[in-house]
């Protein structure tokens, strides 16, 4: 029996028939989509590689059966930059090196821009690295990363309280 499904991946409104249910998130945007900046990891839910934004929150995308989420927004790695504007997670990583050999990357940075959007971030990095522990660098970047979130918080933090201002 096919699923009908539709889901708003990066902005644009995808619609997708199942032949099986039990298709993950990964899984279609990889296979599917072609959209391989998420990573296939461990694919139990335990590294963090493909994790991704499902209406705004965080999300391991290995363990998300896509039929569960019929008309959500999607935003994978690939929807983060504005064209060739980098978001400012992105540009934070490559400034302090917040990556070696980038597989843990793309998740990493997902995982940074939902938990800003949550304002979980703030500005303690005992804080920063608690909320990003589910995302596991094997390269052992987590100084980097932590001073990228930080950094990327910091300046999220100075342009709201600007546009308030």
């Amino acid at each position: 029996m096919n699923h009908s499904i539709s889901l708003t991946v990066n902005g644009a409104r995808r619609d997708f028939v199942l032949d099986d249910p039990r298709v993950t998130l990964l899984d279609l945007l990889r296979e599917r989509l072609h959209l391989t900046g998420t990573k296939k990891g461990c694919d139990r839910g335990q590294c963090g590689a493909c994790t991704i934004l499902v209406d705004g929150k965080r999300i391991n995308s290995c363990l998300a059966l896509a039929i569960s989420h019929d008309g959500a927004e999607i935003l994978t790695i690939e929807g983060v930059a504005r064209g060739d504007q980098l978001h400012p997670v992105q540009a934070a990583f490559i400034a302090h090196d917040g990556f070696q050999c980038g597989f843990c990357t793309p998740g990493q940075i997902m995982s940074a821009i939902g938990m800003m959007q949550e304002a979980q971030a703030g500005n303690d990095p005992e804080r920063v690295r608690e909320c990003m522990s589910g995302n596991l660098c094997r390269c052992g970047a987590y100084a980097g990363i932590v001073d990228a979130v930080l950094e990327a918080q910091a300046g999220m933090d100075e342009s709201n309280q600007r546009r308030s201002a």
